[in-house]
């Protein structure tokens, strides 16, 4: 399956737009990483916790966006966009990660 943010395929002809498929996930941060997290952020330094979090939530949206693709007959996704949103609130440190493009059929 070919991913790309790009709204074509180079070398490639698209033969069919299957529509719109997202890919969702949801993570929540712990109280020990938050910790963690602030010292870092007052002594500098990247938080490796939180980035190796977010990139297992954006793995398991794609997956999800893929397996919808896949369901629809396409062999690719362009127009690939990323959005990451923190929910706060009663939900805490929970942050959705939404993956979401448009599902297409090449020769």
């Amino acid at each position: 399956m070919i991913l790309t943010s790009s709204n074509t395929l180079e070398n490639k002809k698209i033969i069919d737009y299957k529509g719109l498929v997202t890919g969702e996930s949801l993570i929540g941060a712990n109280i020990y990483k938050d910790i963690f997290s602030g010292v870092r952020d007052v002594v500098g330094g990247r938080t490796t916790s939180y980035e190796e979090e977010l990139e297992k939530a954006r793995d398991i949206a794609f997956q999800s966006m893929e397996e919808k693709a896949e369901s629809l007959g396409a062999n690719a996704i362009i127009g690939l966009k990323i959005s990451y949103d923190n929910l706060g609130g009663t939900m805490g440190n929970t942050i959705l990660v939404t993956a979401y493009g448009t599902a297409v059929k090449y020769e």
